[in-house]
């Protein structure tokens, strides 16, 4: 499937992962899957899965990884992925990024990249504890860095904005230590495989989507090269080392046979030669 594009995308908090998922996914015509979604849908769908998801969560237990993979082998089994698809926020751990490599690998779907968004602590802390959404159409705003028209007030259905009661400024920073603390051997993970690329996501909209674009084609042409000529660019060094050894011939061996110094040697040592 060499024009499927499959992409992870990593970020803290208020990272902006959700608006430019939606982009790449309308840019793409891949879905964006996200697990919160997907787990939200099997309850609901009262889904075998859904239903254990809801047992768990019923006693104040997180959601298992092998409830969350069984949900994102399903939702990959779905004719829509075939495309590609994007992760949105999955894995968000070292054994999350494993369990997924080796589903990935089941179902010959290798990443294409993985996307990691870099912003400054205390532009996110500024971002969260000003954030607003609208309850209705699901818009987001900042009272700081993208306010309303009307204050509390959704410009495209009126509807009052809410505030979140976790966007305050401790548990902002304590949900950023648990992300960093999970998220570092992850970093690692897709750097040791060749898979990660950063971005500066403390910008424009527009221009962060250019970066991510770039660096998909940068992946994508790179995963395209070792199927058309890994094996002749490293034969084709071959030849200069093999030249290089007649070049430099060992000590006592430098004089050419068909010089005149080794025909007059010849000829003497024909003429000394028993018989």
């Amino acid at each position: 499937m060499p024009s499927s594009v499959q992409i992870v995308l990593i970020g803290a908090p208020g990272s902006g992962k959700g608006t430019q998922a939606r982009l790449l996914s309308q840019h793409y015509g891949i879905p964006q899957i996200s697990t919160g979604e997907l787990l939200r849908q099997a309850v609901q769908n009262r889904l075998p899965l859904g239903l254990e998801a809801q047992a768990a969560m019923d006693q104040g237990l997180l959601v298992s990884d092998t409830i969350v993979m069984g949900i994102i082998r399903d939702r990959l089994a779905q004719p829509d992925t075939r495309s590609g698809f994007l992760l949105d926020g999955f894995p968000r751990n070292l054994e999350q990024a494993q369990a997924l490599a080796k589903l990935l690998e089941t179902l010959d779907r290798p990443l294409t990249v993985t996307i990691l968004f870099r912003v400054d602590s205390e532009y996110l802390i500024q971002r969260l504890s000003g954030r607003l959404t609208c309850p209705q159409c699901g818009a987001v705003y900042n009272r700081y860095t993208s306010p309303p028209r009307f204050d509390d007030q959704c410009d495209n259905c009126g509807t009052l904005l809410r505030h979140r009661s976790d966007d305050n400024e401790e548990t902002i920073i304590n949900r950023l230590r648990v992300y960093e603390a999970q998220t570092e051997p992850l970093i690692s993970f897709y750097q040791s495989l060749g898979l990660l690329a950063e971005i500066n996501a403390d910008g424009a909209i527009p221009a962060i989507f250019r970066q991510i674009r770039r660096a998909i084609n940068e992946h994508r042409h790179r995963t395209a090269r070792p199927q058309k000529g890994g094996a002749p660019g490293r034969r084709a060094k071959a030849p200069p080392v093999a030249r290089s050894g007649r070049r430099t011939p060992t000590a006592g061996k430098s004089s050419p046979r068909n010089s005149p110094a080794s025909k007059k040697t010849s000829r003497k040592s024909k003429k000394t030669r028993p018989r």
